[in-house]
C-alpha cells in the first residue's frame, strides 16, 4: 500500500504498533477485545496464559492483577477491555 507524502498508510501503522492480548479460554471479556481489534485492523497477538505459567507470573508481576484480559501496546500494559484507553492508544476513532 502507497500512501500520499505525509501520510502513513494504515498497513504501517498497524505494523509499528506491537499489540500483545493475554488472554484465557472461555474469557468473555478476552473475545470482545479480540474482536474489536479484529474489526479495526488492528494486528495483534494472542498468548493463553493458561497454557503459560512463566508468563502468568510475569504478568502478575507487572500489573499486580490476575485477571484477563489484558493488552500490551508498545510496552503499555491495559488490564481489562477499557475500550476508550485502548482506542485512544491505537488511534481509533
Amino acid at each position: 500500500m502507497v500512501a500520499e507524502p505525509g501520510l502513513v498508510a494504515a498497513d504501517s501503522v498497524n505494523n509499528m504498533v506491537k499489540v500483545k492480548v493475554y488472554v484465557t479460554v472461555g474469557c468473555p471479556y478476552c473475545f470482545t477485545l479480540k474482536e474489536f481489534l479484529k474489526e479495526h485492523n488492528i494486528d495483534f497477538k494472542e498468548i493463553d496464559v493458561s497454557q503459560d505459567k512463566k508468563t502468568k507470573e510475569e504478568l502478575i508481576k507487572k500489573t499486580g492483577k490476575l485477571e484477563v484480559p489484558i493488552i500490551e501496546i508498545d510496552g503499555q500494559m491495559i488490564v481489562g477491555f477499557d475500550k476508550e484507553k485502548i482506542s485512544q492508544l491505537l488511534g481509533i476513532k
